[in-house]
């Protein structure tokens, strides 16, 4: 009996690393999720997994995908796989971005650190938000990998000009202007949490620590979050307006920045201050899409913000095939909504996007794991876009096409 035992159980040897033994049970994106909700705090967590009013143009976002089936073709050769493409002009191992996220620092102290070096690991491009945790030099000094930054046309036109300047001065490739933020959505699990950034403190938030110690400990033991990216050019710029030091105030002051009056002067204002490549972030209609290719646009990022701004937005993988056709080949694609695996991302390119973005994701592996749920989440990316692409009996991005899709 017992050598009946031996021959079939093996004892595994034990991990001491907590966050590999976390991370060895989480075989997708929902779970980084749920790892992700047990570490953070309620309100810290309802800030990453929530989005505008009811949520429904979130659940559509991912819904919508489910709804689109593959047609394999059989018995091709599929023992070479290249899931390689060309982002911007740069090759890139798969069609991913890393999209640019805010605060991260709440989900770990790291934040964008641990999540710049992830992904220049896995050569793809890493998106830095206005509304970062971590300030353009801090990225530039741990990421050699590509950069891109995303920016907010705010009224302080000095402000986002100095933002600029110090993009050009450490090395970021790409800007995004995101133009779907003239004024902020109802984010109602915030409201209900009284979530506000930074936290403020009551006696929820000690009951929530304690029931975290983890994030508290992390929390108290580091240095306070705040808005690095805006703290450092109010600092540099001098007027008295801010000077980084109070995350509360500092808060007021990026909330009074945005500018219902944004238009496409605006944007021919921010083009006019950077000599890099431009993507439109929160493209949501054919007709925007036709405008931003013939103003010479270099990419749209078809996007809702997650389903944080507007609840009644289209779902975004329904923009891709209308866009494509409309724009394709002037434009590149970006899908940017949604995307939970590497089929996601199959079915995308297949529809005519030349990459997807993630964010929900890679703020979920962070809080999961740190770096190295990054890591885990772009290994999980990469494996699900090759496995997906064999089983289709695909062995390249250029041999994915319209007729792969099939809608139920």
């Amino acid at each position: 009996m017992f050598d009946s035992l031996r021959s079939v159980v093996q004892l595994k040897p034990f991990e001491r690393d907590r966050a590999t033994r976390r991370l060895s049970s989480a075989a997708n994106v929902d779970d980084y999720r749920a790892l992700a909700k047990r570490r953070l705090p309620a309100g810290v967590f309802d800030y990453i997994d929530g989005a505008a009013e009811d949520e429904s143009a979130m659940a559509r976002n991912a819904s919508r995908f489910s709804d689109r089936t593959l047609t394999p073709r059989v018995l091709r050769d599929v023992s070479e796989v290249d899931a390689s493409t060309s982002i911007l002009g740069t090759p890139a191992p798969m069609p991913l971005i890393v999209a640019p996220t805010g605060f991260p620092r709440i989900a770990h102290p790291e934040g964008e650190l641990a999540t710049a070096r992830s992904a220049a690991r896995h050569e793809i491009p890493f998106s830095l938000s206005t509304m970062g945790t971590r300030s353009i030099e801090e990225v530039a000094e741990v990421c050699a990998g590509r950069k891109w930054f995303q920016v907010y046309v705010w009224r302080d036109r000095e402000l986002t000009k100095d933002m600029l300047a110090r993009c050009k001065d450490n090395g970021f490739e790409a800007l995004y202007i995101t133009v779907d933020t003239a004024v902020l959505g109802r984010r109602e699990r915030d409201v209900r949490r009284g979530m506000s950034l930074p936290p403020k403190l009551g006696l929820d938030t000690f009951i929530e620590g304690a029931l975290r110690p983890g994030w508290t400990l992390n929390f108290l033991r580091n240095d306070p979050i705040v808005f690095s990216n805006v703290a450092v050019s109010t600092a540099r710029l001098g007027d008295g307006t801010e000077d980084g030091s109070s995350a509360v105030s500092l808060a007021d002051y990026i909330n009074s920045q945005f500018d219902p009056q944004l238009s496409w002067d605006d944007v021919a204002w921010i083009r006019s201050q950077w000599d890099g490549p431009v993507i439109l972030k929160g493209i949501q209609s054919v007709a925007d899409a036709k405008i931003a290719a013939s103003e010479g646009i270099d990419a749209v990022a078809l996007s809702n913000h997650g389903g944080r701004q507007l609840d009644s937005a289209p779902a975004i993988i329904d923009l891709v095939a209308p866009v494509a056709d409309a724009v394709g080949g002037q434009i590149e694609i970006y899908c940017d909504g949604g995307v939970r695996r590497g089929s996601d991302v199959v079915k995308a390119v297949a529809l005519g996007a030349d990459a997807c973005m993630i964010g929900r994701p890679h703020l979920y592996a962070l809080a999961a794991g740190g770096e190295a749920g990054v890591d885990h989440m772009l290994d999980f990316f990469q494996a699900g876009v090759e496995q997906t692409m064999a089983l289709c009996g695909i062995n390249n991005i250029a041999a994915i096409t319209s007729d792969l899709i099939a809608e139920t």
